[in-house]
């Protein structure tokens, strides 16, 4: 039974059954042989709708574990690990709300200067959830990624000043992926004064591959922040055959390499495709964990 109540203007889900966050179980570290899921989509990608105007007021600073490393591996979490982020959170509260309370941990990414911001981090975290930013930059197409973008055209200090006061919007966050990107994640100089600053504020950075021209990866690695890189879009095709499609081949990558990363977002064909299989595939022996669990215990980037 779900039961949902409103909080300061903003909503609150109670998930019975599942253990809060402090109690969760860290997965086990993998063995370093094990290969690389490779980078996996499907179809032409489906235009998001552009990100929200900003609120008025910065979320309250609260800053996240300097730790954000997987625990020991005497936790007990073994097999198929399975890491899904649902991007452009904090506009569509309706479908996030029902995401937060799915019965497995998700990673909600969530934008800065969107409606829901501070409702949805919030809920998240006292759901159990993973929180990060969505941090948005500069496409090749020319699309507006939303307030507070980063673009190639800032200079270094801009950059990282964007790039901090974007954390500061989102205070609980543990790690930042790119919303869009793929111009700004290919130019070396912006991604390691983006990196620079994720290793000064003990973030871990994934890299969502919207091009794969990124330079992402490689610049975050080099100054030493914990990085990881997507292997599958669940909802390039936004219909729920084709969601699920894709779930699949998620929890087939994982139980080959023992890990994978998908991406999703806030619709209604992920949320249908997510309830209906779920239980199929911890029947089939995948867990799903928060993708703060994986990074720093799997490699940097997909394989070639």
């Amino acid at each position: 039974m779900l039961f949902v109540a409103a909080l300061a203007g903003g909503w609150m889900v109670a998930r019975p059954g599942r253990p809060p966050a402090s109690h969760r179980a860290r997965p086990r570290a993998l063995h370093a042989a094990r290969p690389v899921p490779p980078v996996v989509t499907a179809g032409p990608a489906t235009a998001a709708p552009p990100a929200a105007a900003a609120t008025a007021a910065e979320a309250a600073s609260a800053a996240p574990s300097a730790s954000i490393r997987p625990g020991p591996a005497a936790s007990g979490v073994t097999g198929a690990r399975l890491a899904i982020i649902i991007d452009d959170c904090g506009q569509w509260p309706d479908i996030e709300r029902a995401l937060v309370a799915l019965p497995v941990p998700l990673t909600m990414s969530i934008m800065p200067r969107a409606p829901y911001t501070e409702a949805i981090e919030r809920d998240a975290a006292g759901a159990g959830d993973g929180i990060m930013l969505h941090l948005p930059m500069e496409s090749l197409g020319g699309s507006d990624p939303g307030d507070g973008k980063v673009t190639t055209e800032m200079d270094d200090a801009t950059i990282q000043a964007q790039v901090r006061d974007d954390l500061r919007r989102v205070p609980l966050a543990r790690g930042v992926n790119n919303h869009e990107g793929s111009k700004a994640t290919a130019d070396a100089r912006v991604m390691r004064d983006v990196a620079e600053v994720l290793a000064s504020e003990g973030r871990y950075f994934i890299d969502s591959r919207t091009t794969a021209a990124t330079l992402a990866a490689r610049e975050t690695v080099s100054l030493g922040v914990p990085t990881a890189s997507r292997n599958v879009f669940l909802d390039n095709v936004d219909t729920i055959a084709a969601v699920e499609a894709q779930l699949r081949t998620a929890g087939d990558l994982a139980r080959h390499a023992g890990w994978a990363i998908a991406i999703g977002h806030p619709k209604a064909a992920t949320l249908a495709a997510l309830r209906a299989l779920i239980p199929s595939l911890e029947g089939q022996g995948v867990t799903f964990v928060l993708v703060q669990d994986l990074v720093g215990d799997v490699p940097s980037g997909p394989s070639s």
